[in-house]
């Protein structure tokens, strides 16, 4: 498995080679990730490409109305994020699994340095 510090330098090697990937740097995964919230696209549904068994799509992060921890009004920022499984290679429950964990990783970022 990969250190978040490895993830985040590839990540800065791909994006300064024109922001595209050749088919043969993506062939063999899982799950793909495609984010549009760079673009302020809050909120969409991904294409799953074949042989990836899941995409997760990721939407801009927007400041609203939230109920905070205590039941008050407060003011949150809040990111749409989708997982779209090929139910044929991964059941449904380990997808909404899957997104639990991404979920409580987003939200106590600190895990994901341990």
């Amino acid at each position: 498995m990969k250190s978040l510090s490895a993830l985040s330098a590839e990540m800065k090697d791909l994006a300064a080679r024109d922001r595209r990937l050749a088919p043969e740097e993506y062939k063999g995964g899982s799950l793909a990730i495609s984010n549009l919230g760079m673009f302020g696209i809050v909120s969409f549904d991904a294409v799953i490409n074949p042989p990836h068994g899941a995409i997760l799509a990721v939407g801009a992060g927007k400041r609203q109305p939230a109920i905070g921890g205590d039941g008050e009004l407060t003011v949150a920022t809040i990111m749409s994020v989708t997982l779209s499984v090929d139910h044929r290679v991964i059941d449904g429950a380990v997808g909404a699994e899957l997104l639990g964990a991404i979920f409580d990783n987003l939200e106590n970022p600190l895990v994901m340095l341990a």
